[in-house]
């Protein structure tokens, strides 16, 4: 039987993480996932049609994209759903993964303070980094080597900028949401994915200090994948499950249902299997 490694029940007791880990039967699938996927509902969404379509039951552990991999290297999962392509490849052509195959994407949002303290609205992602910067506006980032958090040393790299030497470059080395409540605390900027921005938004309603001042740059692209860890490597991976869990989250039936999960009529994920 599978068991969560001490660390993370830890972990999961304290609420560092999101979890959702009881006691394991033989058909339970145990699968490592990054946190917008818990924190935008999503998964709490499809686990109960999952559920009654394929008779497994999936349990996860909800952490960033990068702590999801490891997890996986120390075979301690079964499968992933996370959202760092170029980490992802790099996992898949070290061995420790098999079968990667996209499933959907958002996007990214760069929020700030409704005010616009940078006068960045409207801007691109390059000119509106550096602006925040220039400025001394504040910038919090997630600094946990998640997938936004890979995106965003991205965006900071294309831009050929090291934020990392400026006071008002702050890391939360948490969550996407405890960085919201960061960012609007220190009424500073940062990077989201919009599907948990749009959860975000809509607990702190009309409170929100926080607000879109950049998207819809094609750099701010979100793809997430689903991957099985390389049963050569872990042998315990319950390979037959991890495969329909992939076939199920491709099939056309989910990516409908993946299209149809809204929050106040706001979709916040975009099917794209096998394109």
């Amino acid at each position: 039987m599978f068991r969560l490694p001490r660390f993370l029940l830890l972990a999961c007791a304290a609420g560092y993480m999101a979890c959702a880990v009881p006691v394991l039967a033989a058909d339970t699938l145990m699968m490592a996932t990054t946190t917008s996927t818990q924190d935008s509902g999503l998964l709490e969404y499809l686990e109960p049609v999952f559920k009654q379509e394929t008779g497994i039951e999936l349990k996860w552990v909800a952490v960033g994209t990068g702590k999801a991999l490891e997890i996986a290297k120390n075979c301690d999962a079964d499968v992933l759903l996370v959202h760092a392509p170029s980490a992802e490849l790099e996992f898949v052509k070290a061995g420790h993964g098999v079968d990667r195959r996209q499933v959907m994407y958002n996007d990214f949002v760069i929020v700030g303070p409704v005010a616009d303290p940078a006068g960045v609205k409207g801007q691109t992602t390059a000119e509106a980094l550096k602006r925040i910067l220039d400025t001394k506006a504040g910038f919090v980032s997630r600094g946990d080597q998640s997938g936004t958090h890979k995106a965003e040393q991205k965006l900071w790299q294309q831009s050929n900028i090291v934020p990392d030497k400026d006071p008002k470059y702050f890391s939360a080395g948490q969550g996407m949401i405890s960085t919201l409540n960061m960012a609007a605390e220190k009424q500073a900027y940062a990077l989201t994915d919009r599907g948990t921005w749009i959860t975000f938004a809509d607990k702190m309603g009309d409170k929100n200090p926080l607000a879109i001042v950049v998207e819809g740059d094609k750099a701010l692209f979100n793809q997430y994948s689903v991957i099985t860890v390389n049963p050569a490597q872990c042998p315990k991976v319950k390979t037959d499950l991890a495969r329909k869990f992939e076939d199920w989250w491709v099939a056309p039936a989910t990516q409908q249902k993946i299209a149809g999960y809204m929050l106040k009529g706001k979709q916040l994920f975009f099917p794209n299997a096998n394109k």
